[in-house]
């Protein structure tokens, strides 16, 4: 079911409480070093400062365990918004209590506050009702546009809709519309590359897309458990050997829907992963004892490159290496490029491939670049969101008139 948005409610005039996910990086001088996610609200707030509602936004910042530590708080998320939208952004103190519903009740329409940092309280993590009933109390209607932590079972996402009429952000919409129509209606072919760490960690993502997609890929630390599954040895490297028989699984799907399963055949290795190392390309039959995967090597790029290029849709979940060291980084970069060149729909999911995508500067040519890590892989995994599930219904005609 279609969940209701901001463009389905009549917001002049309205207090409203949008979730927000400002969780951005700063650097050593506490200065924000990316302000990627600042900017995909910006539609969401622009939208309702065009019709005179109250924005009081809220989000978490880093891990502060439930205590105020200053180099966590939001003003400097507030004045780097004020800059984009060219109006004041009021820093609040604190998120809940009576200075803050001072302030609030204070507002006019057209202003925007940004709540301190909702972690400072530990209701947020654990979800309390009664902090919770404290920031609905602050609104009219609650926004989520908050892709990013709609998997979570925090108070800001799924506790205040139960006190508010709650609704969808543009932002929050646009990611559920595209993985919907990339997962149920995409063009084909359609290929999933997933990489990253460990196959734990991916398992029931590739058990959901393995039934939707016409190639699979698997890169990253996790292909060690799927070339050990093949009765390969895998030198040093990680393998979870309580995953092989749900490997072996997944290959046996792959066989019978028939999906083409593409596996490394050649992989970079070294004795450590570290910047500087001595590395060496070996087919996945001659891994040597004691050394550890590392990338893919370039007959596995030209197989991964070659099989995408016949793709018009692709979906993109971690790297096929530790691309964060230039001397494993050539997979994960051509990789990217490949994708980059398909002529067709892409998406890119996950804190690191986004970063690497960015880092190797194809950016600008992938269709759609995620705002979530974790919500992503339950949607691939075909999992609700609670933070989605909490929204209320669009009613059958505006999803006639959305249409």
């Amino acid at each position: 079911m279609r969940k209701k948005s901001i463009q389905d409610i009549d917001v002049h005039g309205k207090r409203l409480l949008i979730r927000v996910d400002y969780n951005v990086p700063l650097d050593s001088s506490g200065a924000i070093s990316d302000d990627t996610r600042i900017r995909a609200t910006l539609p969401t707030i622009r939208y309702l400062l065009e019709r005179n509602a109250r924005i009081i936004l809220c989000s978490h910042l880093g891990r502060p365990g439930g205590k105020a530590v200053d180099s966590l708080r939001l003003a400097p998320v507030a004045e780097r918004l004020s800059e984009l939208l060219d109006k004041p952004v009021a820093a609040l103190r604190d998120c809940v209590g009576p200075e803050v519903e001072a302030a609030v009740s204070g507002m006019r329409n057209g202003d925007v506050v940004l709540l301190e940092n909702l972690r400072f309280h530990k209701g947020e993590k654990a979800n309390d009702p009664g902090f919770a009933r404290d920031l609905a109390r602050l609104a009219d209607v609650y926004v989520n546009d908050a892709f990013g932590v709609s998997h979570r079972v925090q108070a800001s996402v799924v506790g205040v809709p139960n006190y508010l009429p709650a609704v969808a952000g543009l932002l929050l919409q646009r990611e559920l519309d595209l993985f919907a129509d990339l997962l149920e209606h995409p063009e084909r072919p359609f290929a999933a590359v997933i990489g990253g760490a460990k196959v734990s960690d991916k398992l029931a993502v590739l058990e959901n897309v393995i039934t939707k997609v016409d190639l699979l890929i698997i890169g990253g630390g996790m292909a060690s458990t799927f070339i050990t599954s093949e009765g390969f040895r895998v030198g040093a490297s990680r393998v979870e050997a309580d995953q092989l028989d749900s490997v072996r699984q997944i290959e046996k799907k792959a066989e019978s829907l028939p999906v083409t399963l593409l596996l490394p055949r050649d992989v970079v290795v070294a004795d450590l992963l570290e910047a500087g190392a001595k590395t060496r390309t070996v087919p996945i039959t001659a891994i040597p004892e004691g050394c550890r995967i590392a990338d893919i090597g370039p007959e596995t790029v030209h197989d991964f490159s070659e099989a995408l290029s016949r793709c018009r849709t692709a979906i993109w979940n971690g790297p096929m290496g530790i691309f964060e060291i230039p001397e494993f980084a050539t997979g994960t970069r051509q990789v990217a490029e490949a994708i980059a060149s398909i002529r067709g729909t892409t998406a890119v999911g996950g804190g690191s491939t986004i970063e690497a995508v960015e880092r190797f500067g194809f950016a600008d040519r992938i269709s759609h670049i995620s705002t979530g890590g974790g919500a992503v892989l339950e949607l691939l995994a075909g999992k609700p969101l609670p933070g989605v599930e909490a929204l209320q219904d669009a009613m059958p005609e505006l999803m006639e008139k959305r249409a």
